[in-house]
């Protein structure tokens, strides 16, 4: 058991720890369609190349913890390897999103990862939701129709497809984030968790963009300066920070903080690109987040 003070300076370091993975992670979504714009390209094909690109960068700034690698078990591993591979499908179909639909309407569907947590712990963990988690995730579904079939208001080329990826990256996150806690729960450092999953997605996401005709060659250096800062910040800063507060909090308590990301990344999206949502948009944002914060808050009555 804790001490009063031990819990004090936890919680201190948790909200800051956080915060700052929150902030780091907000700038993902306009770094890369600042990547975007700068390469005057948005391909399938490009969207790859920022998401190997991005992982294969952090994997190489993890090699020196391979050093110190002492594996717990071989199961721990098998579910970083697995957590892995989640995160590069998240990425794959979340970052391609954002050449089909709004920044407002891909990062809030992308951040719906509490539902899919409930849902997905119900079924593997057997933990059933609560009547709240129920009503909240009806909220939530209501809320994703309204930004999912909104086609009039929203920027991009083809919404409902990215609206789409935006939902298929929100499923690999959640299975991420689940596998990520059971590998660190049964013994794996974070550092160990990170390098394993981290390397695991880049390799299995660096081939992808020669199938789809693209290159990691031939674009101007700010288009490489943006995906070094997509590296740093949202993925060794973001992402390392919110897989270090799933060793003292449930997951589905961290993916409700995640939740702040649509409003950071929407902010930013006004500032840098004037990107307004529209009507519809933003009032199908509000539900959703309103549903998932009923579904997590329902579903952590019985976490004390």
């Amino acid at each position: 058991m804790r001490t009063r003070q031990e819990a004090k300076r936890l919680h201190t370091q948790l909200t800051i720890v956080l915060a700052i993975g929150i902030l780091s992670v907000s700038t993902a979504a306009i770094l890369i369609r600042l990547a975007t714009n700068t390469a005057g390209t948005s391909t399938v094909g490009f969207s790859l190349v920022l998401a190997a690109s991005r992982l294969s960068i952090a994997a190489f700034t993890l090699i020196p913890t391979w050093r110190s690698f002492q594996p717990s078990s071989p199961t721990a591993v098998k579910f970083a390897i697995g957590a892995g591979i989640a995160l590069a499908v998240h990425f794959a179909a979340w970052i391609s999103s954002l050449s089909f639909t709004s920044i407002t309407a891909s990062t809030t569907l992308v951040t719906t990862n509490p539902i899919w947590v409930a849902i997905v712990s119900w079924i593997w963990f057997k933990d059933k939701p609560s009547r709240a988690t129920f009503w909240g995730i009806a909220i939530a579904m209501i809320g994703g129709m309204l930004i999912g079939f909104n086609s009039t208001s929203q920027g991009g080329t083809n919404p409902l497809l990215g609206n789409g990826l935006a939902i298929v990256g929100a499923w690999a996150a959640s299975f991420y984030l689940l596998l990520g806690t059971e590998a660190q729960r049964r013994g794996l450092s974070v550092k160990s968790y990170i390098a394993i999953a981290y390397s695991v997605a880049a390799i299995a996401l660096f081939p992808l963009p020669f199938l789809f005709g693209a290159s990691y060659l031939g674009y101007p250096s700010a288009t490489y300066l943006c995906i070094l800062l997509l590296a740093i910040f949202p993925q060794l800063i973001g992402h390392t920070s919110f897989n270090w507060a799933m060793r003292h909090l449930p997951p589905t308590i961290v993916t409700l903080i995640i939740l702040l990301e649509p409003v950071g990344s929407t902010i930013l999206a006004i500032a840098f690109f004037r990107e307004l949502p529209g009507i519809q948009v933003i009032f199908g944002a509000i539900v959703l987040l309103v549903g998932v914060a009923v579904a997590i808050l329902g579903n952590s009555e019985k976490v004390s």
